[in-house]
Parts: structure tokens; C-alpha cells; sequence
């Protein structure tokens, strides 16, 4: 695991005051800083301008080659070795529909886990953290130069912050 930088590990109550010190990181021109809520926060991450994870597109190129697999491995098979079963055309796709479902599932979800475990491996950073983050407080990690610090420091007191100490 990578070693964090040093920085400010600041512990809020309110969302409201986590929200202006974001706003007042990023309009000092802080980048990389990092936000524990105790569950998702829609306005904490619009604040911080959060980007849509790339997850989805994988489960989509997973759902959509689940379906195409389903149909041409189906196909493949009967074509292979013909059997008429009730007079119906040999490659018959209306049977094949529920093979293909399950191969969307299976792919769909395989891809999905295959996209979390890329975006976490490529996405990952070390930071400071308190286990009160996944109770009831949102806290905020700012990593910096200890030069800046004590202008961070003061700049997320005066934002509401609960508590505020120095991660080395």
C-alpha cells in the first residue's frame, strides 16, 4: 500500500460545514484531497466534482458480449450437430433467448467485478483515516507540504471542522 504524504486529517459533524471547506480548498487551488462520509453523500461529492465512474461501460461491454456469446455458442451447437426437434428450423433463436439471458447475467456480472477491481487498483491513494468516518463524522484529508500547513489548518477551523490534526 502507498505511503501518504503528509497533510491535515479534519473530522466535521455537518455536512454543510465538510461542503465550504471544499469549496474553499478548491478555490485556494488544493487538489487531492480526500472525503469519508459514513455513506454516500450526493452533495459532498457534487462539491467535490466527483466524476461518474467508468464501471458502468464495463458492465455494458460484459452484458453486450454475454448476449452475443449466448446466441452464436447456441447457434454454433445446433448447427454442429443438427437434430429436428418438433419440425422447428435447426438454429431456432427462440429457445436460445434464455441461454443468452443467463450469459448477460454471467458476463455482466464477471465484467463488473473485473471493472471495480481495475478502477480500485488504478484509482488508489493512500490517505489519512479515523474509524469515527464510518459512524457518524465525514472527514476530510488534505494532503500538503508542511510549509502549508498551518494555513490549511486554520482554514478548515474556521470552516466548523470538530477536529483538526496533523498527519505526518
Amino acid at each position: 500500500m502507498k505511503r501518504h504524504t503528509g497533510g491535515i486529517l479534519a473530522a466535521y459533524q455537518h455536512e454543510d460545514s465538510v461542503i465550504s471547506a471544499i469549496l474553499s480548498l478548491k478555490e485556494k487551488g488544493y487538489k487531492g484531497f480526500t472525503v469519508y462520509t459514513p455513506a454516500p453523500n450526493h452533495a459532498v461529492a457534487e462539491a467535490i466534482g466527483h466524476k461518474v465512474s467508468w464501471v458502468r461501460i464495463w458492465t455494458l461491454c460484459g452484458g453486450l458480449t454475454g448476449v452475443t456469446l449466448g446466441f452464436l455458442m447456441t447457434v454454433w451447437m445446433s448447427l454442429d450437430y443438427p437434430i429436428v426437434v418438433g419440425g422447428k428450423v435447426i438454429p431456432s433463436l427462440i429457445p436460445y433467448v434464455v441461454i443468452a439471458f443467463e450469459l448477460t447475467i454471467l458476463c455482466g456480472a464477471l465484467a463488473t467485478v473485473a471493472g471495480l477491481l481495475f478502477n480500485i487498483i488504478v484509482t488508489r491513494k493512500a490517505a489519512a483515516y479515523d474509524p469515527r468516518f464510518t459512524d457518524d463524522r465525514i472527514g476530510l484529508f488534505v494532503p500538503c507540504p508542511a510549509e502549508r500547513r498551518s494555513a490549511v489548518q486554520q482554514l478548515l477551523e474556521s470552516s466548523g471542522a470538530e477536529e483538526v490534526r496533523v498527519e505526518a
